[in-house]
């Protein structure tokens, strides 16, 4: 099962930072945009986080929460929003049930060898819990802007989750 457009995302509870969890069904009421990103403290990995982070008072300000997604371990997590001064929830997948909710474990190349891996994706969800918008294979550079006037646009009734 795969999150499609205009559908309800299912409800998710994972490990979070803060020794906290995050719900989806909690966060209602609030868009919510969760990215997912391969390793922590790894350099892209590292720009977007930052990307999102220096954006969070617009998010904010468009009623939307950020949550990043991983299969790092908590305490890498914390370590990760600890040295970034990351402003907002990094959630810890290490069995994967968050990655597979949205389909973002992929066959990766890397030094020309295959193995499976987080495909760099994101998503935008309403206030009602459906899917609004998806990006995937996101290329970091710009990509937290675009992702921050889809939200913006979302709230102000401008882009529909239909």
């Amino acid at each position: 099962m795969s999150v499609s457009i205009g559908q309800p995302v299912p409800d998710f509870t994972a490990a979070a930072t803060g020794d906290a969890s995050v719900s989806l069904s909690e966060l209602r009421g609030r868009q919510v945009v969760v990215f997912f990103y391969p390793k922590a403290s790894t350099p892209g990995c590292t720009t977007e986080g930052g990307d999102f982070r220096d954006r969070k008072e617009a998010f904010d300000a468009a009623n939307t929460v950020i949550l990043g997604v991983s299969r790092d371990g908590i305490r890498a997590q914390e370590n990760f929003k600890a040295k970034q001064a990351f402003n907002f929830a990094l959630v810890s997948d290490k069995d994967e049930a968050v990655c597979q909710l949205f389909d973002v474990i992929k066959l990766k190349k890397l030094y020309g060898k295959e193995h499976l891996g987080i495909e760099r994706s994101t998503f935008l969800i309403d206030a009602e819990g459906r899917l609004a918008r998806e990006w995937r294979r996101v290329k970091v550079p710009g990509h937290a802007q675009e992702v921050l006037e889809a939200a913006q646009a979302l709230q102000e009734g401008r882009l529909n989750a239909d």
